[in-house]
């Protein structure tokens, strides 16, 4: 039996989202992030040493990383959910898959922390300092780059419904959660084919079933 370990608000929505379209069996392992630190609790160390989620098991397989669970799962169960490895579907499917964690992910987290930083510093003089030190690293790196992947984004979806052409590939699945995350704090107001897609992706009976199995999550 297949089981995601599955924390809320977090990137393992988008597993149950592929699970629910491959129409495969599963159970979840509810875990909630600590009211305080909202870090994944300690019993998600029991399941992977690094205690983060998404983990899923599958017998005595146990896989993490999103990018990974989602390439055993479409490998396993989903072939159709792969494009032929020699295609321009194929070159974009694994580009993507990559870019979603690797190049998309970094900044938009970087900005989450510094907005943190901005409303949690005290006292006031403190809080001037922290601003200023966040406005310069915002300005001068991660605003920009945060800025060019979005209309880099944008542009893809202007030619193509889905990431990999015209067909859901495991692709879709890595990029939903930084398109949700970006969009909830405004980062794709002036994108509308991003917000095209992330409405698509919204309507499709598979995902509004995995948000009601999944619980809590503020992205959609």
């Amino acid at each position: 039996m297949i089981t995601v370990h599955h924390l809320n608000n977090s990137r393992s929505q988008r597993i149950l989202w592929m699970l629910e379209e491959l129409g495969l069996q599963y159970e979840i392992k509810h875990y909630q992030r600590d009211p305080v630190t909202n870090l994944a609790p300690p019993e998600l160390k029991k399941i992977h040493a690094l205690g983060k989620s998404p983990v899923l098991t599958d017998g005595v397989i146990t896989v993490a990383e999103s990018g990974a669970i989602i390439e055993y799962l479409a490998l396993t169960y989903g072939t159709t959910l792969i494009p032929e490895s020699d295609s321009e579907a194929g070159r974009q499917y694994r580009y993507w898959l990559h870019f979603a964690e690797g190049s998309l992910m970094p900044p938009l987290v970087a900005k989450l922390v510094f907005d943190k930083v901005r409303a949690n510093a005290k006292p006031f003089f403190i809080k001037m300092v922290a601003n200023k030190i966040a406005d310069k690293v915002m300005g001068s790196y991660f605003g920009p780059n945060i800025v060019a992947n979005m209309q880099f984004i944008e542009q893809h979806l202007a030619a193509n419904q889905w990431f990999a052409g015209d067909n859901l590939s495991g692709a879709d699945f890595q990029m939903s959660f930084p398109l949700e995350a970006a969009a909830s704090r405004g980062a794709t107001d002036q994108h509308p084919n991003i917000v095209a897609y992330v409405k698509r992706i919204h309507a499709r009976p598979a995902y509004q079933s995995a948000l009601l199995k999944g619980g809590e999550y503020a992205y959609a």
